[in-house]
Parts: C-alpha cells; structure tokens; sequence
C-alpha cells in the first residue's frame, strides 16, 4: 500500500482517533539489526503529543538458524551468504551488517543476465563463484548442530563468543572507514557499544539470547537517539503466552474462530482463500486439522497446532499428542486442555499472517517500509472473516521509511569506502555530504552499467567495453586481444581456403574413381561380347589393352591427388600445431578469461552499489549512526526526513 502526503502530525492524530491508547509495538529477531531505529518514531510521537506507551520487543518465538556443517562441525559459526556453499542460509537471531552491507547476494541468475560465462571461470577459477557472488558486509550466525531450539530457549552462553566476534568484525569493518577528524570519536563510540554489549551479557548467568536482547534493547535505542527514549520492553515468547490467565486477552480472540466449531470451517476457509496463489501454504498441507497457529511447548519446541474431536498433536520435531473426553468448544476449553498435559509455560502464536491479527488486536505495529510482507495477505484475510459477521477490531500499521544516504548530508564525517564501492563512485575516500549527493547518481550508472554488460556477449564485445569503461590496462589488453584476433582470423581465413582446395582434391578424387568404374564397366562389357569363348580379333585385343591403360592411368591420377589431399592438410595441421599459433591462442584465452573475470567483478560492484545500498538503506543497523556520527546528526537529519504513513489490516 503506497503512503499518502499528509504531514506526521496527521499522521498521528488519525492514529488517535483509530487506535487510542494502542501501545506502538516494534518486534525484531535481533538488536543488532534496524528496530533501534525506531526510537525515532517514540520522539516523533512525543512532539506529536501521542505519549501511549511504545513496547519494543524480541521476536524470540522462531528457531535460531542452523546450518549443517560439511566437516561435522558443532557449535556456532559466522557465515556469510553466497549463491554457491551457503545458498540456503537463513540467519535473522544473528545477523549483522557493516556500514553499506546487506544480505544482497550477487546470485548467479544475475551474473548469467550480465553475460558472465559462469562454467567458464568456474573451471579455471575453482571456488572464485563462491567469492564473487557473496554479500557484501554481511555475516550470520547459526548453529551447526542437529539440535532445533526457538530463541526463547537458546542459552547465551555457548553462542556468545561467537556473537561477539561477529559483532566485533561488524562495528570494526564499519570503524574501519571511519577517517578524518572525527575517527576518535568514532573510536570512543566503538568502545561504549563494545562494553555496552559485554555488560549485558555478564548481567545474569544462565541467560538466554533472549534475555541479553531484551536487556540491549532500551540502552540500544537511547543510543541511538542520543537521548533517554523510555520504552518498555516485551518478547513474543511474553505477549503470547497462552494460559487460563491470558486466555481472555483480545490476542486471542482470532484464535477463538478457529476452536468454535459454528465458526471453524467460515474462518479456515477464510484463511485458506486469502492465502491461495502466494508461497503461504494452506492449511491442509500442514495436516488434518491443522490450525494457523503454532504451539511452543517448554522444552519440547514450535509446531503447527492441529486439532481433532477427540484429541490433537503438537508437529514439534517429535510430534506430541493430547487428546480430550468431548470436542472442544471454546478456547477456555483447549486451555485447559494444553495446561493439564504440557505444564505452564506454553505460547501460541500465529503463522505469519495470522500473527499480524492477534496482536494489531491490541498494538499498533511500527514497521519500516516493506517489513512483514505479509500484511497484504492478512488484510484479505480479516476482510474475508469480516465478510462473514466475524469482523474483530484491529489497529492500523504504522509504516516508516529511512533514506539515510540522503541524510549524511548533515554528517561531517569522511569515509573511506570499502572495495566494492571504489570503482562505482571513482574514489576510496569522500566526505558524508559527497556521498550523500552521489549515490543516487551513482546508482543509475550502475544500472546502465549493467546494461552495457548484458549486451556485450562475445569477447571481442566485452574488451571494447571494458576499454571504454576502465581504460589503462584494459587498453592495452583490448589492443593486444584485437592483434591476436586479426591473427587466428587470418588462420582461420588459411584454415578456410586449405579446405576448399581439400574439398576441391576430393570432389575430383571422386570424379577421377567414377570414371574408373564406368570404364571398368564397359571394359567387363567387352570382355562378354567380343572376348570371353569368342575368337577375338586383333582389334578386339587393341581395344581391351587399351581399356586396361585407360584404368592405369586414372588409378595414377587418383593416387596422385590423394597425395595432394594429404599433403594439403598435413600444411594445414602444420600451420595450426606451430608453437606461435597455440602460444597465441594460449594468449587470447588467458586475456577471455580476464575479461570474464573483470566481468563478473563489475556485475558485483554494480549489484553492491544499486540493490546492496538501497536494501542496507531500507533497514539500515542502528548502531551505524552512533558510530559513524556520534554527535547525532545523521541520526536526527534521518528521522526528521523519514515519511510515515498509517496501514490498515482489515
């Protein structure tokens, strides 16, 4: 849904009139990440006069990434994402981002559109695809072990080392473009994130992820603004807990249509028909029964809820079951139920889109510009159970969008840009406010780039394109490509004209045979009427030797021509087996593969500079503007311009 033009202070006194006394709610699976951005929001609402209460909290109610190591690894490990070795990796508990990076993979469908000959480097270059495809600036953690665990439940401990260096390698690799006058406050900045972090996680032994995040949370967003924000602090794990004393909450209320059997079947077809033709499956692919919630039983783990007359099961890792005496008919009911055979402690929370629904019951989402893209897909959803008399009051959306390129404007700093970014901007090192004023333009060179790259499909194309592109070496590499081309393509002209004349020997090789056989023909023809048990004269013998001379001599010039074919291309392999033509062709290879190589170089660059920086944009990691900019600058210029605009969800 597009944002419309009214001014922020419309923006929240509609948020009065149709969600007053909502509390803002912004759920992250990391700190590290863009939610202390929104601290922003808090202080916009302040001015605004909107003073309800702002909950940021940890999405701690997914599984924490694994990846399954190829060495039989345990443990934690960093990983960066690729489009060869690491193809499948989904880390969110534990990504981090340096200044410019994004999980933006140079994939190889993109390289292919821009020509690259992928097969080609990858035979000479073995393990070059794994390098040139990975995302910039971007690092995930995840565990190597089978053991499946939600963040809730994922203990600190182990992982932290890890985590930390992570962290570390992040703020440092951001610290490193840092120059100028203000590189010591930088430094002095990276030393308060760095004790901030290690504090919090020294502050309670046995703690989990979980429990560091939330405790990060509020220093993370008073950080960021540079000033007390005041927010409370929650976790999915919290706001959803499911017992007989939440049950009546209005987050539950959605969960209600699907347990009430005179409701049921309305609102799974509801679900069913809102989620039909996206990636979402239905729910009859998740089993019998099956409702769009999970169930994260303590210790055990997350699994889609299913439920039958008689009794139901929990598809944890291990699937568990329960059963009941007489079909549930309320959610009081499955309460119950769920407490008498798993204990306290369990939490029901929402598939993606019906998460949205349960807690816009009570909360105003605060979501950046393109987060949840789910939001579509539940409003259909709520309009759908709507249509059938089961309309449940939801709080809009709140959207917000950063371009904090833009805002570096206002930023005195200097930075030096990392590699990927040399070539597209002309320069390692400018001023904030140069970068500000050239990205964008940047950005569609780039593009154009691309362009240029896809078209330029054979070698002698992408040569003349780098020349005019990077000139220098390239050159003198073109020039030197184009001799060698005008060289085997005078071979090839030799190697053309060798064929024919061989072409030529055989058609008359040919023609030479057939005349022998139509003489021998006529010869045996003889032989019948005038020779064989006949008295032959002499004319007759004449003229039987001289068919036989006739022979001898064809037979001679067909030997002869064939010598003439073979000598023909013995010159011809001759010419090509010279060590001056196969050093050549060692050449033009060796000056391909460059080329290629230079290539698929460029495509990363420009896939850096364009998709890479407006997604790092979009969700930019809030530390970077402490970091970057202690004095706030950036941060405020940011946020003053940032647009916001109101969403709804039914």
């Amino acid at each position: 849904m597009e944002p419309d033009c009214r001014t922020r202070d419309t923006v929240f006194q509609e948020l009065a009139e149709r969600a007053p006394g909502a509390p803002f709610l912004a759920l992250g699976q990391t700190v590290f990440w863009d939610e202390p951005m929104k601290s922003g929001v808090v202080l916009a609402a302040r001015r605004a006069g909107d003073t309800r209460p702002f909950v940021a909290g940890v999405h701690d109610t997914d599984y924490f990434a694994k990846f399954a190591s190829a060495d039989g690894s345990v443990g934690f490990k960093a990983l960066p994402h690729n489009d060869t070795t690491t193809r499948g990796l989904w880390s969110a508990a534990g990504e981090f981002s340096a200044l410019f990076g994004s999980e933006t993979v140079v994939t190889r469908d993109a390289l292919s559109k821009a020509g690259a000959r992928i097969a080609q480097v990858s035979a000479a270059r073995p393990g070059y695809l794994d390098e040139v495809t990975e995302a910039w600036g971007w690092r995930g953690v995840v565990g190597l072990d089978s053991v499946s665990k939600v963040t809730a439940e994922k203990k600190l401990g182990p992982m932290f080392p890890e985590l930390f260096r992570t962290f570390e390698w992040a703020v440092d690799t951001s610290l490193s473009m840092v120059a100028g006058p203000h590189r010591a406050d930088a430094e002095r900045a990276r030393d308060r994130l760095v004790e901030m972090v290690c504090g919090a996680s020294e502050a309670e032994q046995g703690q989990t992820l979980a429990d560091f995040y939330e405790r990060l949370l509020p220093m993370l967003y008073d950080l960021t603004a540079g000033r007390h924000v005041g927010v409370e602090t929650s976790r999915t794990s919290r706001l959803l807990a499911f017992d007989r004393e939440t049950v009546a909450r209005p987050r539950f209320d959605l969960v209600r249509l699907f347990v009430d059997p005179s409701t049921r079947s309305m609102a799974t077809k509801a679900y069913d028909d809102a989620v039909r033709g996206t990636e979402i499956y239905t729910l009859d692919r998740f089993g019998t029964g099956a409702l769009p919630f999970d169930l994260i039983i303590p210790g055990v783990g997350r699994g889609t809820l299913r439920l039958g007359n008689r009794g139901g099961v929990v598809m944890t890792p291990d699937p568990v079951g329960f059963s009941f005496k007489k079909p549930l008919t309320s959610l009081e009911d499955l309460v119950d139920v769920i407490e008498r055979r798993f204990g306290p402690g369990c939490v029901l929370v929402g598939k993606a889109v019906s998460l949205i629904g349960m807690l816009a019951s009570e909360f105003v989402f605060v979501f950046h510009e393109g987060a949840s893209s789910y939001v579509s897909v539940s409003r259909k959803f709520h309009q759908a159970l709507a249509a059938n008399g089961a309309q449940l009051k939801l709080n809009p959306v709140l959207r917000v969008r950063y371009e904090p390129w833009d805002a570096m404007t206002d930023c005195c700093t200097w930075i030096k840009l990392p590699e990927p970014l040399h070539r597209p901007f002309g320069v390692d090192e400018l001023s904030a406010p140069s970068f500000a004023i050239r990205w964008r333009e940047v950005y569609k060179e780039q593009v154009a780039r691309l362009e240029k790259l896809s078209k330029a499909r054979r070698t002698v194309d992408i040569m003349v394109l780098l020349e005019q592109a990077l000139g220098g070496m390239w050159s003198c590499l073109a020039s030197e490509y184009a001799q060698i081309h005008a060289k085997l393509s005078s071979l090839q002209g030799f190697v053309a004209s060798a064929r024919e004349d061989r072409k030529a020997v055989a058609a008359r090789i040919r023609e030479t045979k057939l005349q022998v056989n139509e003489i021998e023909a006529e010869k045996g023809r003889h032989w019948r009427d005038k020779v064989f048990e006949k008295q032959p004269s002499q004319e007759d013998l004449d003229r039987r030797s001289a068919y036989e001379h006739q022979v001898d001599q064809l037979c001679a010039q067909v030997n002869s021509l064939e010598l003439e074919w073979k000598a023909l291309l013995a010159s011809q392999e001759e010419s090509l087996a010279s060590e001056d033509i196969a050093k050549a062709k060692r050449r033009r290879d060796s000056i391909a593969l460059e080329a290629e190589i230079m290539r698929m170089t460029l495509v990363r660059e420009a896939i850096v500079a364009t998709d890479g920086l407006r997604k790092a944009a979009h969700r930019p990691s809030a530390w970077w503007f402490p970091l970057i900019c202690p004095g706030g600058a950036w941060f405020n210029s940011t946020m003053d311009a940032a647009e916001m605009w109101l969403e709804s969800v039914q």
